[in-house]
C-alpha cells in the first residue's frame, strides 16, 4: 500500500504532498523534510529506493526520480514492489507531461487541483487504481468537457435560479 506521495523540488519545497494514513500537519512537514535530506545526498548512480526513515518506519521505503527540478517520492509499504512503483511514478509524470505539454514546477503550483485530479485517477486511497496512459487521459479529457460545458451554461443556470 502507498502511504504518501511527495512531489519536492530542488530546494526542498513540497509542490505536492499526499498522505493516505492519518497524520498531522506538523508531522507531514517533518516527512517532507525527512523525504528530502533523504534522497537529495544521493548520488545519481545509486538505486531509487531507501529505508523510510524515523516518520514513516523501518516497514516503509523511499521509491523515487528525479526529474528536472522536482523529485517525485512514493513512501510505501514492503508489500508494494520498487520497480512497479517506479513505473507508476514514469506513468505518472508522463501523463502530466501529455496533459500540460512539457511539464514544470510552475504547472504543479498554479494547476494543483488538477494535478490532484491526475493523481486521483492513478491512486486512491493508497491503491494503485490505474496504471494505463491511455485510460488516463481519457478521463481527464472527459472531465475537462464536463467543466467546458458547465461553465459554457454558467449563466443560464444563474438565470433560471434568480426567476
Amino acid at each position: 500500500m502507498i502511504k504518501g506521495i511527495l512531489v519536492v523540488n530542488n530546494h526542498g519545497k513540497a509542490r505536492l504532498s499526499k498522505f493516505f494514513e492519518q497524520v498531522p500537519f506538523e508531522k507531514q512537514q517533518q516527512a517532507v523534510r525527512e523525504c528530502y535530506s533523504l534522497v537529495v545526498r544521493r548520488p545519481d548512480n545509486v538505486c531509487n529506493f531507501l529505508e523510510g526513515g524515523a516518520i514513516w518506519g523501518k516497514d516503509t521505503k523511499l521509491i523515487y526520480r528525479h526529474y528536472a527540478t522536482l523529485y517525485f517520492i512514493f513512501a510505501v509499504d514492503q508489500n508494494e514492489s520498487e520497480l512497479g512503483i517506479l513505473d507508476l511514478i514514469q506513468v505518472f509524470v508522463e501523463t502530466l507531461d501529455k496533459c500540460f505539454e512539457n511539464v514544470c514546477e510552475l504547472d504543479l503550483i498554479f494547476h494543483s487541483d488538477k494535478v490532484h485530479y491526475i493523481l486521483e485517477e492513478i491512486v486512491i486511497g493508497g491503491l494503485v487504481l490505474e496504471t494505463n496512459k491511455e485510460e488516463i487521459l481519457m478521463s481527464i479529457k472527459e472531465q475537462n468537457d464536463i467543466e467546458n460545458r458547465t461553465k459554457n451554461q454558467g449563466p443560464t443556470v444563474t438565470k433560471i435560479m434568480n426567476r
